[in-house]
């Protein structure tokens, strides 16, 4: 363990594309560092990183996982991301608390959806990067075509501090453009790579030198004395090229260009000492700022905390793992402070105290206690109660509250149930528990269709929900796709007679009313009036005639679904001085709205959804007339800040419940979209008769 000082940390997260390599990286530099005595591989199921069953049957990471390693003396926090765009919230919340983002870009796919992503939140962030350009083994792998597209899509960021040895099969290493030295992979034997540095071979010489004096003159702009110097024509030390190249990197306004193969393990140590050179520690970040809570003022007061042992505690829940058998693990960034294991945090988020057992440093699914954790790290704890992810933990004395964490809205939506009878309670507890582990699952009842609704990022992401509902907690679920929420109402004015009269030997039954049924205007909701005079129907009885209709209304007279937008108006009738009572009116208004109803020329309505599409301009006649195709009409068109194409559509309900799927196709994952209810429209004819037909079939079979 390296002794604990705050410059000598440095938390980094591995983003990008999913397949880009970023596990296999991971372990790589896990056992490059002496961390792992063996090298574990992606398809084989055994890295330190993807050790959840879920990830190891699909092969892809599905969460962020902790590891960390010691590499001249320097203490590594790595947080090994998700690359697949329904689990990218998982990628964010890692980048939230690193100090530093390492992209990792395939060799043959170059520039991918999720690499764009990872750099917005990288930017969003700002935080320092580097790219690691990987898979140079691979067959078509190409530095030199990746290198032109990162400069095409993000600018002119990017600065070479390496050049690949060899092409594809025939990768045998690196060109470093500081040292001006190759460092030769050495093939065969056991253990790890062994590298001899030699001269640059006579082939490459060239454009390394091409290279070595573009990044010299790129990070001479960062020291007036050294840009002097070079332009005097001196040249300039390697200790002198490092220093600016620290400068300019720290200060995000350079992104080097590493290359290698995780999986030969080409490549990988230059990147640690990269890391423990040139990237960002705790200590030369800015103060973090928070809310403070100590004053109960009613305006926010924002203040700084300085990342320092000395400041009061504070710290970021941005993981929590449930574990049905031994409660949830909360991962968690200490901003200042320090906490000892068998003691008190104050959980500000929910105003909650908590006792803190053991703390834990995370290498993988490895639980390695810690007696305490000080500000810059990052660990783990078990069975903190009331604590989820976005929470802030902090001293209960100098109470502060984090940025609230931002989730986009799930828009993949299913329609679940348990497969066994008398499960409802266990899915109920199963689904909280997945909730408090991942803050993007929705779950609500449909309140129209009476389903309960699980809502995810994409098909991917509720599968695996499924999963672990299956596997972690035992319940089998049942699947569907969501029912609509249809609604029926009127177009005429009609008066429509309610009778209910039953004598069966002794007290009989009767309720007798007259009602007039008239269309109301979109979304104005149902009225009920009473013009009862003269006591034709008694006081008492009138409230039973409007709970009949308003049991009657719940299902429509066309194919079942409520009836909405509808004024009626109780306004005659008559009544049994023995006979009469509530339930006898209740019927007999509940037999008036059905006949009214019928009479009444009754329609269907479908939910319209106001949809927001965010897409690149190239994608954009490709949306319209996919939105079309869905009986939706445009209404209008604006440019994003970004410079993207925003298209605003209504759209049926019907039409966009795997709209996702729909987006990412057309657009290669690239569109975005939001969707909130607009209002109810008639149901074209000829799909009316299609919902009534299979409506009509269910309540047969039933």
């Amino acid at each position: 363990m390296v002794d604990y000082d705050l410059s000598k940390l440095r938390n980094i997260a591995l983003v990008g594309h999913g397949d880009s390599g970023k596990t296999s990286l991971a372990e790589a530099m896990l056992y490059d560092s002496g961390m792992i005595n063996r090298l574990g591989r992606v398809e084989q199921g055994n890295t330190t990183t993807d050790y959840d069953p879920r990830e190891i049957k699909k092969g892809i990471s599905i969460h962020s996982t902790l590891a960390y390693t010691d590499w001249k003396e320097k203490r590594i926090n790595i947080i090994d991301t998700p690359g697949y765009l329904d689990f990218i919230t998982d990628a964010k919340l890692g980048l939230r608390v690193a100090d530093n983002a390492i992209l990792v870009v395939c060799g043959v796919s170059g520039v991918e959806v999720q690499t764009e992503k990872v750099w917005e939140f990288s930017e969003e962030y700002q935080l320092p990067r580097a790219i690691f350009i990987n898979k140079m083994d691979r067959e078509r792998a190409d530095f030199y075509r990746v290198k032109d597209s990162l400069n095409q899509v993000f600018g002119p960021w990017f600065l070479p501090l390496q050049l690949p040895l060899g092409k594809e099969e025939n990768f045998q290493g690196l060109v470093d453009l500081i040292k001006m030295k190759a460092l030769v992979y050495q093939k065969g034997g056991e253990g790890k790579p062994v590298f001899k540095e030699e001269e640059i071979p006579a082939d490459l010489l060239a454009p390394a030198q091409e290279y070595r004096k573009e990044l010299i003159e790129r990070v001479v702009e960062f020291d007036d004395g050294l840009m002097m110097k070079y332009l005097e024509g001196e040249a300039l030390t390697d200790e002198e090229v490092v220093a600016c190249l620290k400068k300019g990197v720290k200060e995000r306004k350079i992104v080097p260009i590493l290359c290698g193969s995780a999986t030969m393990n080409v490549g990988v140590e230059p990147l640690l000492d990269f890391v423990a050179e040139y990237l960002l520690s705790p200590a030369e970040k800015p103060p973090v700022k928070v809310q403070n809570l100590k004053n109960s003022l009613e305006e926010k007061e924002i203040i700084e905390i300085p990342n320092s042992v000395n400041s009061p505690f504070s710290a970021l829940v941005f993981k929590t793992i449930a574990d049905p058998y031994v409660g949830n693990l909360t991962y968690f960034r200490v901003y200042s402070g320090k906490l000892a294991e068998d003691s008190n945090v104050y959980n500000s988020s929910k105003g909650v105290d908590n006792k803190v057992g053991k703390i834990y440093k995370m290498q993988g699914k490895n639980q390695c206690p810690i007696p305490e954790v000080y500000a810059g790290d990052i660990a783990a704890v078990a069975k903190l109660k009331n604590t989820t992810t976005g929470d802030t933990l902090c001293d209960k004395e100098n109470p502060v509250v984090f940025e609230k964490i931002t989730y986009p809205e799930p828009l993949m939506l299913l329609a679940i149930s348990p497969k066994t009878k008398g499960d409802e309670d266990k899915l109920s507890t199963a689904l909280s528990r997945i909730i408090d582990e991942d803050p993007t699952v929705k779950i609500y009842r449909d309140e129209d269709t009476g389903e309960t609704i699980l809502a995810g990022m994409g098909e991917s992401h509720l599968e695996v929900i499924i999963e672990t509902l299956e596997s972690k907690f035992g319940v089998g679920v049942e699947r569907s796709t969501p029912k609509v929420g249809y609604k029926e109402t009127i177009r005429k004015k009609v008066q429509a007679e309610g009778k209910y009269k039953k004598q069966s030997g002794g007290r009989g039954q009767y309720g007798h009313c007259w009602l007039e049924l008239e269309p109301k205007g979109k979304g104005e909701g149902f009225e009920f009036v009473d013009k009862i005079v003269g006591g034709v129907i008694p006081r008492q009885y009138r409230p039973a005639v409007e709970k009949g209709v308003i049991e009657a209304m719940e299902k429509g007279v066309v194919a079942g679904y409520p009836t909405i937008d509808v004024k009626v108006t109780l306004f005659d009738g008559s009544y049994h001085p023995v006979d009469s009572s509530e339930m006898a009116f209740k019927i007999a208004g509940s037999l008036a709205l059905k006949k009214g109803a019928a009479q009444a020329d009754p329609f269907l309505l479908e939910p319209i959804m106001d949809i927001e599409v965010t897409v690149p301009k190239e994608y954009m006649g490709d949306i319209i007339g996919d939105l079309n195709s869905k009986r939706g009409r445009i209404i209008g068109m604006e440019e994003s800040a970004s410079g993207k194409q925003i298209i605003k559509a209504k759209v049926p309900q019907a039409e966009i419940f795997k709209y996702t799927i729909d987006l990412r196709s057309i657009t290669q994952g690239r569109g975005t979209f939001t969707l909130k209810f607009s209002h109810y429209e008639e149901v074209p004819f000829n799909i009316a008769q299609e919902i009534i037909t299979q409506a009509k079939k269910e309540e047969e079979v039933e």
